[in-house]
C-alpha cells in the first residue's frame, strides 16, 4: 500500500501555483504543504483542523481547496461514506492518475493503493470509471 507523499519545498509549491495561473498566497501554500504530507485523501474538516493552528478558518481552507481543485492541482474523491476528500494527483502531476483506495470496514481509514491496469473487453470497453474503491481491513485492523 502506498505510503505518505513526499513533501515538496515551498519554492516548488509556489511554482505549481504560478504555472496554473493562481496567485501565490500563504493559505494556498499551507493547504498544498499539508496535502503533500498527508498521502491518502483527507476531508475538508480534517484539513481545517490541522491548519487551524496557522490561523486558517474552515471557510478559507474550503475556498482554497476549490481553487486548487479547479486548477487541476488537487483531486476530489467521494468514497462510500459520502464525504468529499482531497488529495494531490498520484505522482504529483497535473492529471489524476486513477488509482484505487482501500476503505477499512473496521476503522474507516482510507489508504491509496498502487495504480493497477484494468483491461476492458467487449461491451464494457466503453465504461468510464471515476472512482475505484476496495473495502476490507487495513493493515492495523488486520493484526
Amino acid at each position: 500500500m502506498a505510503g505518505k507523499s513526499v513533501p515538496l519545498p515551498d519554492g516548488a509549491l509556489r511554482e505549481m501555483l504560478s504555472a496554473r495561473g493562481l496567485r501565490v498566497t500563504g493559505p494556498r501554500i499551507s493547504v498544498l504543504r499539508e496535502l503533500c504530507k498527508q498521502g491518502p485523501p483527507i476531508s475538508h474538516p480534517e484539513l481545517a483542523e490541522r491548519l487551524a493552528g496557522q490561523g486558517l478558518d474552515r471557510v478559507t481552507v474550503y475556498r482554497n481547496l476549490l481553487a486548487l481543485m479547479e486548477a487541476g492541482l488537487l483531486v476530489r474523491t467521494q468514497l462510500s461514506d459520502h464525504v468529499w476528500r482531497y488529495e494531490l494527483p498520484q505522482g504529483g502531476g497535473a492529471t489524476h492518475g486513477l488509482h484505487p483506495h482501500l476503505v477499512c470496514t473496521d476503522c474507516g481509514s482510507v489508504e491509496c493503493l498502487p495504480k493497477a491496469a484494468v483491461r476492458l473487453q467487449g461491451a464494457a470497453a466503453q465504461a468510464q470509471v471515476s472512482e475505484v474503491q476496495l473495502r476490507g481491513l487495513c493493515t492495523d485492523c488486520r493484526e
